[in-house]
This record gives C-alpha cells, structure tokens and sequence, in this order.
C-alpha cells in the first residue's frame, strides 16, 4: 500500500520514537489572539494514532517506531 505523502510532511518522529505534529490554524489571523494562546500555537502536539492509521497513511519508517 502507498504512502500518504500529505500526511507524512506534517509528522515528525521524536527521537523517542513519538509522532509529534503542528496542531492547525497556527498561521494567520492571530493578531487578535491574547499573547497566551500564540505562544501555545508555537507548540508543537504529541500525536496518538491507533495501527490500523498507522499501516493506512504512514511508511514503514515510522510504522516500526
């Protein structure tokens, strides 16, 4: 089965082996955002993802972690 590559540019590998992605709606239109809630975008998000989703949209690199 082919790889998602959409999905796998948003998600990085921890050196821990844990998916770690950007939560969205980080980019604009946060001018009227409080200074708290722009420094918790910055952030990045630990990902928990079931192995059926795994096998469908990652490669086996990320799979094997």
């Amino acid at each position: 089965m082919k790889t998602n590559k959409s999905y796998t540019k948003r998600i990085r590998v921890s050196k821990n082996g844990k998916l770690v992605v950007r939560k969205p709606g980080q980019d604009h239109f946060n001018a009227k955002e409080s200074g708290k809630a722009r420094q918790a975008k910055g952030r990045a998000q630990s990902l928990t993802v079931s192995n059926d989703i795994r096998r469908k949209f990652l490669s086996g690199k990320v799979v094997g972690k």
